[in-house]
């Protein structure tokens, strides 16, 4: 899934694999869900790449993010930077992490899922 925003566009995969308990989500309704709330964290996210902008005006660049959704709790847990997908900054990618690691998606789902997520920043037209 590709989402554009203003300098920055994000992509999800979420794959589920067999556990147990509370909402059932097809493969489509899991991706939807886990983005909708990875959305959540936008601003924190935007803020990250506007503070590499402050560093490094003209910065853009990619951060990929590997992940696990527990099938027990809905909790996002071991966010992890793909480096083969990854070539914003290091600052930026930590930033990232930090902003999404722990959200919790409600209700938990029966399933674990692993997901991947992309984040692409580019910088915009120059603030009048």
């Amino acid at each position: 899934m590709k989402q554009l925003l203003p300098g920055l566009t994000m992509m999800v995969l979420v794959s589920a694999s067999a556990g147990c308990s509370f909402a059932v989500r097809n493969a489509e309704m899991y991706r939807d869900d886990t983005a909708a709330l990875l959305e959540t964290r936008r601003d924190e996210i935007r803020a990250c790449y506007d503070a590499e902008l402050a560093r490094n005006p003209g910065a853009q660049g990619k951060v990929a993010v590997d992940f696990t959704v527990l099938e027990d709790s809905g909790r996002i847990t071991n966010v992890a930077v793909d480096p083969a997908g990854t070539t914003a900054s290091d600052e930026v990618a930590s930033c990232v992490v930090k902003a999404i690691d722990g959200l919790v998606l409600a209700p938990p789902d029966e399933k674990q899922g692993k997901g991947k997520f992309v984040w692409e920043f580019t910088a915009g037209a120059p603030k009048a």
